[in-house]
């Protein structure tokens, strides 16, 4: 038999989620029925769960704990799936800051998304996508695929000219889309799942900064349906920028929009390949 134990601990509008496995891979089966049946638990509540998706060391209290590489990440991705099918807007790690994301085909999320960061409809929201191979689904690319593989997955998001099958709802004045593909394995095991790209905004409100640890979006929280701790990040964004935006929309230039954490390395790379700066 395997070990496991559950921990709930309310506090305020916070939910922790702790899974404990000792031993057995097999445990985190058992693990995510406990993940879905919390989730209905908390609808009745009305408080937004808290995931916490790394563990500092192997053990805590004498007891070994589940490390994302053995299934835990497996059962948070499934429950994070299933909060954007329903329309909620939830807050995940990416490799600079904090984000909060909707599907960006469901207009429902896309309203609550807008409403969460009191942005106006006109300044644009980014998608993020699983993979280098769904970019063309979304938008026109007008670089090659040697291009898209030296600069993603990483702090970059590229902006072409927007697909018509791109949800209207999302950016409803603008004819362009920047694309993501965080280098971080959670939020692209999500949108693998789903299938789809999600809509992705930084885990703050407008013109506030941007945070680098769930508990610096508190106030956020009772929006969401739900917070997908990385626990403290900022080791390839320690100052905030966030990614560097690039346009990318005109064939052989590139505009750099929002120098963020990569300019430098963005450039290089672009400049290798011939294209010009405008």
């Amino acid at each position: 038999m395997c070990s496991f134990s559950l921990w709930v601990h309310l506090n305020n509008l916070r939910t922790f989620l702790w899974l404990k496995l000792i031993r057995y891979g097999k445990a985190y089966k058992i693990c995510n029925t406990l993940l879905r049946n919390f989730y209905f638990i908390n609808n009745i509540m009305n408080k937004p769960v808290v995931v916490n998706l790394k563990y500092p060391q192997s053990y805590q209290n004498g007891l070994a704990v589940a490390p994302m590489n053995v299934g835990l990440i497996d059962g948070a991705v499934e429950l994070a799936v299933s909060f954007l099918q329903q329309g909620h807007v939830i807050a995940v790690p990416t490799d600079t800051i904090y984000g909060i994301a909707c599907l960006a085909q469901n207009s429902t999320g896309i309203q609550k998304l807008y409403e969460i960061k009191e942005r106006e409809q006109s300044k644009p929201i980014a998608i993020c996508v699983a993979d280098i191979k769904d970019i063309p689904l979304w938008g026109h690319v007008t670089v090659s695929s040697s291009i898209l593989q030296e600069l993603l997955p990483g702090p970059v998001t590229l902006i072409f000219e927007r697909m018509l099958n791109l949800n209207a709802q999302l950016n409803p004045t603008v004819k362009f889309v920047g694309i993501r593909i965080p280098n971080c394995n959670f939020i692209r095991c999500v949108a693998r799942s789903c299938g789809a790209p999600l809509a992705l905004t930084s885990a703050n409100m407008s013109s506030h900064s941007s945070t680098l640890a769930v508990e610096e979006f508190k106030d956020l929280w009772p929006k969401l349906g739900a917070v997908f701790d990385g626990s403290h990040l900022g080791e390839n964004d320690p100052l905030r920028l966030g990614s560097t935006v690039v346009d990318l929309s005109v064939k052989g230039c590139y505009h750099i929009v929002r120098s963020g954490c990569a300019e430098e390395t963005t450039k290089k790379i672009l400049e290798k390949y011939h294209l010009r700066e405008i």
